[in-house]
């Protein structure tokens, strides 16, 4: 039997405050994390992705009192990322109610965190986070919320990530990111052939239709949405009956 495909919610906070964007640049307040997670606990979301996007910019940890809010208002898994650089920040984040934590700058820094983290606390709780904007023929790897370029290529960046420990690739498309008009489906493609665990597509979601085909000719095992379930363009059911409706295996939709 199939595994079911998940509809992730992404929420991007900033200051203690979902905030939304395009290509990572003119952020804009949009609502609190906690009141918007239990919102789409009951649209169904299968998921829920916290990211402190300042964290690592700023150079400090994640947001505990706001992560803490928002897990006692949810009971699907929580994934939290930004600012956590080593197993004691993981663990803190852990602690306060997240269910998985995902890793960028601090992994592209020292990849053997992702090993500590899945030796810790099990790879199913290590997300590799990857930000990738195409540059040529290539995706290249940035880190510090987009703003920082590295050498790395995304697709065997996320083949590492995997082989240290990553038990999901989640892989955010700079160039798409904010615009709504489709995820990057070469690069979800490319990583998904790299790497042999669960992709998560992001960037770019703007109808049902194109997540469809993340889950599709993308290949990703998951797809993360933002800005159209935001600002109730459409909402988290219409997508999974979208789904379905395809041929492709869901979570129960409310």
């Amino acid at each position: 039997m199939s595994l079911s495909r998940r509809v992730i919610v992404c929420l991007d906070v900033r200051g203690g405050r979902v905030v939304k964007g395009t290509h990572f640049q003119a952020l804009r307040d949009i609502g609190d994390p906690s009141e918007m997670a239990s919102n789409y606990e009951e649209q169904s979301a299968d998921e829920i992705v916290f990211l402190d996007i300042s964290a690592s910019v700023e150079e400090r940890a994640t947001l505990l009192a706001s992560v803490r809010r928002t897990a006692e208002q949810v009971f699907i898994p929580l994934t939290v990322g930004g600012g956590i650089r080593s197993v004691d920040d993981a663990a803190q984040v852990l602690r306060a109610g997240a269910d998985k934590v995902a890793v960028n700058s601090a992994a592209v820094a020292d990849p053997s965190l992702l090993s500590e983290l899945a030796d810790r606390f099990g790879r199913q709780c290590v997300v590799a986070s990857i930000d990738a904007k195409r540059t040529g023929n290539v995706w290249r790897v940035f880190t510090h919320g987009g703003s920082r370029p590295t050498k790395l290529d995304a697709t065997s960046w996320a083949a590492r990530c995997a082989e240290r420990g990553a038990g999901e690739v989640l892989v955010t498309s700079i160039d798409k990111d904010g615009t709504r008009d489709g995820y990057d489906l070469e690069l979800t493609a490319a990583v998904s052939v790299a790497v042999d665990v669960p992709v998560i597509a992001s960037g770019g979601a703007g109808s049902a239709e194109h997540v469809v085909a993340a889950l599709t000719r993308g290949a990703a095992d998951a797809a993360l949405v933002a800005g159209m379930v935001h600002d109730g363009s459409i909402r988290v059911p219409d997508i999974k009956r979208s789904l379905a409706l395809a041929g492709l295996p869901i979570r129960e939709v409310a």
